[in-house]
């Protein structure tokens, strides 16, 4: 019988780009321990619209 899985695919959104309405939205997908890390997890991330690092935070 399988094990229950605890891993889920999040994507990450940047919140700079969304904040200032540029054209195009920087996405990721990553993947995170849902029962270690119970809340939304923020990285920092290059977005190539604004080219530059910036905050990327889970959706959904």
């Amino acid at each position: 019988m399988a094990k229950k899985q605890n891993r889920v695919q999040v994507i990450l959104e940047c919140t700079e780009s969304r904040a200032a309405g540029v054209k195009g939205i920087s996405r990721y997908h990553t993947v995170k321990n849902k029962k270690n890390t119970t809340e939304r997890i923020e990285l920092k991330k290059y977005n190539p619209f604004l080219k530059k690092h910036t905050v990327h935070r889970e959706i959904k």
